[in-house]
């Protein structure tokens, strides 16, 4: 033990010694064989800890300030403390402070400024006492200033007592001095790390080295670029990026050494106590040049001086006010930089060595950008946790006191990360606290601020998908239960409460969509759909309130519609609102026509309209017919039913002519003999072609087609690939689509980015170019401005790959796809169109290839004398099931007009068979119009497999059965 410094009331306990100040260290005997562990130096008197637990004082004791009698010059162990296993100690100007391993906090000495915390303002207590109001909690850490006192327990939370001139306490409040502890709490939810006091100023530091500082700033000692005094804790900008690991606090300046082992000084300088060979003050922190290459690990300040400790070799170094031999430079002139304390100085397990190394090393990482916490680690420690202790005491404390006093400003993003682990509580999954914290604690992070919010959005969108799924699918089940909920009836006096509930879920969900989203799909965006809701809600009734709430707003009127968050619509619910969409415009069209026809009765010069819009084709010219009455007819026109008529026949369309035009000409239509679109044999998949056409407007007129078909809820055959589906829906096509039209090309090119050689130019040999054929001739075409001279290299891969496939997507076929894409919208733009994701627009347009025969079968329903076990059923199903997979496509081509299953699957065909009174040489009749099967009553495998089958070669045409 050495010390150095004023010894004239016996501070240094080194006994009855001529000196009065001391220069250079010196041992003190006292401690001989013991280890001293902890100290605190007051004015004129000193506490020591040593490794057992004990404690002793020396130097005076006017003020009671060494916990017992008399003044003593060599250190006398507190023996009120003697039962006591002491972890801490601080002191004041003139009182102490120490902790023992229960986490009780023990005071003495002045107390006029109810500094020691005791509910009363004595002027000198002699004997420690026991620091009651702090007895139920479990406090870790204890720092004495001038005259105020703080605690910060293992809870977090920050307690101060004693003079507030300046603010010091941090409470918000000034002049006023409190004598009982106080919780600090604008500083609430921040996990911190120390705490420290100066003269009258006070620092806490956080887990990931955020500083916080409050009191007196008159010289610039809180680092905040100014000298006003603050009363509530203030964030130290200027180091938030430092990762600070300590904080020390003089009179009126104040050190922080960081964990790259810098140290920053600012405040009081008059006495070159900041170390920067001067003698100003400063307002802001300041690196001690002097001590950069040393690895300093220890800092501490006196009233007037500072010492920087470098282990490794073997160094302490002090500058500052030398007067009282304070700096041990075996002088008492004041240095303005790091001067040498000589000393056989060496690490030990208490110098502060491993300070900061003791914490995970991403807390010092926590940013806007960075959160700092291991979230897979945070699951296995609450996972551990729940073994030891009581849940519905945490239920209890997170519902009653922890989530309602969440912040909605907090001081630092450090109190941010309560949000990140919080829902990773057990509790927040038992749908029994759902409504008493989950939804709670979603409400107060949507009642966040701007800027944390933004910050929470960065951390969530840096999470394993795992990890940020578990958020998504929580707040899904929140939404399912308040549904049934409803469902099973809410009393009218609750309503408002579960809009609210509900409200704020849906709320928080679409915040993380948004999230997902801008990551580019942390998790897939059909995670995000809540396949309940077709069962829990009336999505038609949802989406007319929807179209009632835009038209006629009516502010907040307790009403939430599930179409204001389509991210939780499945492709099933989608299409609900795509079929009640159509209706809605279609009787409007109808309503529009009619109207005009009643004016045309008193009008001569209003014509009169059809309601519907009428298509009566040959099958010898369909696509001329077709073309001709789409090319007079109106945008307004497309809205109406459609209605189609084939010359000749009988059919009374009620839907299944209308599948089969659609059938038919799109099969003409998109005939590569045409050359109007490309067919890729290696996919099977068509493009459009990139050849000049004098009539572009047939591209409009296919456009309009396809809208039709969607519009009208008819599967057609269109064989894109999802890029034509991704450009109707304003998405950019990426490599994925290229590897889809042209596999070979595809993989070519993903060969190319994955390309991990140094010879990539020799071994590709490729410009900005593409070779295309043109009628027999080969022509190399740029894709950049000079793109022949350009040669593809590492550096600009991904731009070629980005240019070829912009090229063969959107430069090549730009005025086709545009006439498309007009004549598309004109009858399918909307915003529920917008909703459905580019696979899901596929397969609203051409079905898909799911086949469940099963469910087929299950879903069918008998009319007549025919049920599920009638013999005749029984040899059809028999039959129907062995037969190969293309005659049971032919067989549904046959039935219902395409061989594709509808987006919401088998089950919403609903195929009805129904018996004939002819005999057995009748074949099977379909009324596709309504997948209707009329079946004669055959009695043998036999003959009915041979009568299927006849039937099905010969499916096209329309006639009366």
């Amino acid at each position: 033990m050495l010390c150095w410094g004023n010894a004239s009331y016996g501070q240094l306990g080194l006994g009855g010694i001529d000196e009065e100040i001391v220069v250079e260290p010196r041992t003190c005997e006292f401690f001989h064989g013991k280890q001293v562990c902890d100290l605190g130096c007051g004015h004129r008197h000193t506490t020591f800890l040593l490794e057992d637990g004990t404690v002793y004082t020396c130097g005076c004791n006017d003020l009671g300030q060494l916990g017992h009698e008399k003044s003593r010059k060599k250190p006398e162990q507190v023996v009120a403390l003697d039962a006591q296993i002491i972890l801490a100690v601080s002191c004041g100007e003139s009182h102490t402070l120490a902790l023992n391993d229960k986490g009780q906090v023990f005071s003495w000495g002045l107390g006029s400024d109810g500094q020691l915390g005791l509910h009363n303002f004595e002027e000198c207590v002699r004997v420690p006492r026991n620091i009651k109001s702090l007895s139920e909690v479990h406090i870790a850490q204890v720092a004495c200033g001038y005259w105020h006192s703080h605690a910060l327990s293992r809870g977090g939370h920050v307690f101060s007592w004693g003079q507030n001139q300046y603010g010091q306490l941090g409470l918000g409040i000034d002049g006023q001095s409190i004598s009982t502890p106080q919780i600090i709490q604008s500083l609430q939810g921040i996990p911190f790390n120390q705490i420290s006091a100066g003269g009258a100023h006070s620092f806490a530091l956080t887990l990931s080295g955020a500083v916080f500082g409050w009191g007196r700033n008159k010289f610039g000692q809180l680092g905040l670029n100014d000298c006003n005094d603050r009363f509530s804790p203030a964030l130290l900008k200027s180091l938030r990026s430092q990762r600070v690991i300590y904080i020390s606090c003089g009179e009126d300046h104040t050190a922080a050494l960081t964990k790259l082992r810098g140290v920053f000084t600012f405040g009081a300088g008059g006495y070159g106590q900041l170390g920067h060979n001067s003698t100003n003050h400063e307002i802001n922190p300041r690196k001690v040049f002097e001590l950069m290459g040393n690895v300093v690990t220890q800092i501490s300040c006196g009233r007037q001086h500072t010492l920087a400790f470098t282990p490794s070799c073997g160094k302490m170094d002090s500058f500052g006010l030398a007067g009282n031999g304070q700096l041990g430079t075996r002088s008492t002139c004041n240095r303005k930089s790091p001067a040498t304390v000589k000393g056989p100085w060496v690490a030990s397990k208490y110098t502060g060595e491993t300070l900061g190394t003791k914490l995970h090393p991403d807390h010092y990482s926590t940013s806007s950008k960075c959160s700092g916490v291991d979230m897979n680690m945070i699951v296995l420690i609450i996972t551990d946790l729940y073994t030891f202790i009581c849940l519905p005491q945490i239920a209890a404390s997170l519902e009653k006191n922890l989530i309602p006093r969440l912040s909605n400003s907090p001081p630092d993003i450090e109190a941010l990360r309560l949000y990140l682990t919080l829902p990773e509580c057990a509790l927040f999954r038992d749908r029994n606290s759902y409504v008493t914290i989950a939804i709670p604690f979603a409400k107060s992070l949507l009642s966040l601020k701007e800027a944390p919010l933004k910050v929470l959005g960065n951390w969530w969108s840096t999470f394993e998908p795992p990890v940020f799924q578990r958020l998504v699918e929580l707040y899904k089940e929140v939404v399912v239960y308040l549904l049934q909920m409803h469902k099973m009836g809410i009393p009218s006096v609750e309503q408002r409460i579960f809009t609210c509930f509900l409200d704020t879920s849906l709320r928080l969900l679409e915040i993380l969509h948004t999230v997902s989203e801008r990551a580019g799909h942390i998790i897939q965006y059909d995670t995000f759909y809540i396949h309940e809701l077709d069962d829990l809600i009336d999505i038609r009734n949802d989406y007319i309130t929807w179209i009632q709430r835009q038209m006629y707003p009516l502010g907040h009127d307790g009403v939430v519609t599930l179409c204001r968050y389509p991210f939780v619509f499945d492709a099933q619910a989608k299409t609900t609102l795509l079929q009640t969409d159509a209706i809605i415009q279609m009787q409007m069209a109808v309503d529009q026509a009619q109207m005009q026809n009643f004016s045309s009765m008193f009008l001569p010069a209003v014509e009169s309209v059809n309601p519907c819009l009428i298509l009566i084709v040959r099958r010898e010219n369909i696509v001329g017919d077709t073309m001709e009455v789409l090319r007079k007819s109106k945008n307004v026109d497309y809205k109406k039913p459609l209605k189609v008529i084939f010359v000749g026949e009988e059919a009374v369309d009620a839907g299944g002519v209308r599948k089969e035009l659609f059938l038919l000409i799109m099969k003409e239509l998109l005939d590569p003999k045409y050359g109007m679109f490309r067919y890729y044999e290696e996919s099977r998949l068509i493009w459009f072609s990139n050849k000049t056409f004098e009539d572009i407007d047939l591209f409009n007129l296919i456009g309009v087609i396809c809208g039709l078909a969607i519009y009208n809820l008819t599967i057609v055959e269109l064989n894109f690939p999802v890029a034509l589906y991704k450009k109707l829906l304003k998405r950019k096509p990426t490599l994925d689509d290229l590897k889809e039209l042209m596999p070979d090309v595809g993989r070519s090119l993903q060969q190319l980015l994955d390309y991990t050689e140094d010879d990539l130019e020799e071994t590709f040999c490729l410009n900005f170019t593409i070779t295309e054929e043109n009628y027999g001739a080969i022509e190399v075409l740029e894709l950049v401005r000079n793109g022949e001279d350009i040669t593809v290299d590492k550096s600009n891969r991904q731009d070629f790959v980005y240019a070829y496939v912009d090229y063969v997507f959107n430069t090549s076929v730009a005025p086709l796809f545009e006439c498309f894409y007009a004549g598309f919208h004109k009858v399918c733009g909307g915003k529920v169109l917008e909703l459905f994701q580019p696979n899901e627009l596929q397969a609203m347009v051409i079905g898909n290839t799911n086949y469940d025969w099963t469910e087929l079968e299950k879903s069918t329903e008998y009319k007549g004398e025919y049920w599920t076990d009638h013999p005749t059923i029984r040899l059809f199903w028999e039959v129907f099931h062995r037969l190969p997979l293309e005659e049971k496509k032919q067989f549904l081509l046959f039935l219902t007009g395409s061989d594709r299953i509808p987006i919401l699957g088998m089950k919403s065909l609903k195929l009805v068979i129904q018996p004939t009174s002819g005999g057995e040489q009748y074949l099977p009749v379909a009324h596709t119009c309504f997948n209707l099967l009329d079946l004669p009553k055959y009695r043998s495998l036999e003959i009915l497999r041979e009568k299927l089958l006849q039937a099905i070669d010969y499916n096209q045409g329309f006639n009366l059965a």
